[in-house]
């Protein structure tokens, strides 16, 4: 059966893929999810023999029932293509006795690149399939990458505008450059003065706020999504695990039906539900290894079932994962539930309301794929200077947690089973913090003489996203009050 997409809070009628993505959210403020996940129809051998366009549309087409061949194809090329550094898109690399998936070679340098590249396109699509006529809003919080991926993604595509709000002073100094220095017309950026999740909880408030949608409706608006939460973000993010399963098939490195595990360093939960997705497809998938910095709400919940975000929240050197609320953990619970709407929204309301929850027993017995695991700040700069000097290889931050978490649970478990670390951006996005890991002279150098330091280390060429910011003129300068959220929009939108 072709999936159709429901909400995780409510047993109200399925909607279709390009209706599930043009919403973002769900009318109850739940998530959409698939009302099953397609199984692969083509075998991991015949797709081994594929490129990463051609391995796109084999996964994607199973999921996007209502996209014709040639608009999904259309999507694929547009987004796939010299926008990426390198042809293969996702390149794998064997080092250190592991293999390391690096999805940062897109335009912003950072993971979200593989699906941010392609949504601007899968929404258009879909409003056109959809009569609709609104210019739609695209309304995001970014712990650092996202928003500046969706705005180089929807930059001056017509019929659209975003509007970015990010943690004023929880990014690094790279992160914030690439945001305010955004060309395009229709982009809008905004520093809050609170965090990542109170931009995430203000931008669901108004997703929410039926009196804002009715207003934006009378002025020809509507919102929509480029977060994690669209179902449009996180179909394109399960492509990256069958196209590495399928290299490692092609290379001989793994035998056919052979598993291998996963590590994903984890904020918000998406680039790791889509690992879990991919093994439901029929993926020969281990163990999903979930990696977290110190902000280890989701370490926390895999040991004890209890998901609870009422502590500290710690600025660390991986600022992508310094969050508190990992939306898509939502589409997980709905599952383990017995995909049971009115569970999932107690669990949610108990989150609003007292800021945890704890599952049941039985739940808890259905999260077997997953495994927790976090790594200090400490143990993260270890783990970058460790890589390096045995493997010449520098990792980014988010990576260097990845890969401490993985060889603490190689080294507990004895599990030595092929695996894949998620490798979520480039070192040149935090170069501050990559380069003082590598040795302490760097901690006093700036940003730009830093880059030129790791580009000589690493041996690998500066990144035109980073080249490009040593001139580039700041175009956007808003900071608000995080209660100032929905004002700040109506003010840019002139309700």
């Amino acid at each position: 059966m072709e999936p159709m997409y429901k909400s995780t809070r409510s047993e109200k009628g399925a909607v279709t893929a390009s209706q599930a993505i043009l919403k973002g959210l769900a009318e109850d403020g739940g998530l959409f999810v698939p009302t099953s996940i397609p199984k692969l129809d083509r075998s991991l051998e015949e797709i081994s023999k594929m490129d990463y366009q051609e391995t796109a549309y084999q996964v994607m087409k199973l999921f996007l029932a209502d996209f014709t061949e040639e608009e999904l194809r259309g999507c694929i090329a547009r987004a796939y293509d010299d926008k990426f550094d390198t042809r293969e898109i996702a390149p794998l690399t064997e080092k250190d006795g592991v293999y390391y998936l690096e999805l940062f070679h897109g335009a912003t340098i950072a993971f979200k690149d593989m699906a941010l590249s392609i949504l601007p396109h899968l929404l258009t699509t879909s409003a056109r399939k959809n009569q609709v006529e609104n210019e739609i809003v695209i309304l995001t919080a970014t712990s650092g990458d996202t928003g500046k991926a969706a705005m180089a993604g929807f930059a001056d595509v017509e019929g659209t505008r975003i509007i970015v709000f990010y943690p004023k002073n929880g990014v690094s100094a790279i992160q914030e450059r690439q945001m305010v220095t955004q060309k395009g017309k229709n982009t809008f950026v905004v520093g809050i003065t609170g965090n990542f999740d109170d931009a995430q909880s203000g931008v669901k408030a108004m997703f929410n706020n039926r009196e804002l949608a009715k207003r934006m409706e009378a002025k020809g608006y509507q919102f929509s999504s480029a977060n994690s939460i669209n179902i449009g973000r996180l179909v394109p993010q399960v492509v990256y695990y069958v196209y590495a399963y399928t290299r490692l098939l092609a290379q001989g490195a793994v035998q056919k039906g052979e598993p291998v595990n996963f590590v994903v360093p984890t904020g918000n939960f998406g680039n790791i539900l889509a690992a879990f997705y991919a093994k439901n497809m029929g993926l020969p998938v281990g163990k999903l290894i979930c990696a977290s910095n110190e902000n280890k709400v989701l370490f926390d919940f895999f040991e004890t079932g209890v998901y609870d975000k009422n502590r500290e929240f710690i600025l660390t050197t991986s600022p992508s994962m310094d969050i508190l609320i990992s939306s898509n953990l939502e589409r997980l619970i709905y599952r383990i539930a017995g995909e049971n709407a009115v569970e999932t929204g107690k669990f949610m309301e108990a989150l609003a309301r007292e800021g945890k929850y704890t599952i049941t027993h039985g739940m808890k017995e259905q999260m077997q794929d997953f495994i927790g695991g976090w790594a200090s700040e400490e143990k993260t700069a270890q783990e970058i200077k460790r890589v390096y000097e045995a493997a010449g290889y520098v990792m980014d931050t988010h990576t260097g947690v990845a890969s401490a978490v993985y060889h603490d649970y190689r080294e507990k478990t004895g599990d030595t089973t092929k695996t894949v670390i998620a490798s979520t951006a480039s070192p040149y996005k935090f170069a501050t913090s990559v380069m003082g890991a590598i040795d302490d002279k760097y901690k006093a150098m700036d940003d730009f003489a830093l880059i030129d330091e790791l580009c000589r280390v690493s041996g690998t060429a500066i990144p035109k996203a980073v080249a490009e910011l040593r001139t580039a003129p700041v175009l956007h300068d808003t900071v608000c009050e995080t209660e100032d959220m929905q004002k700040t929009v109506e003010k840019i939108l002139a309700l």
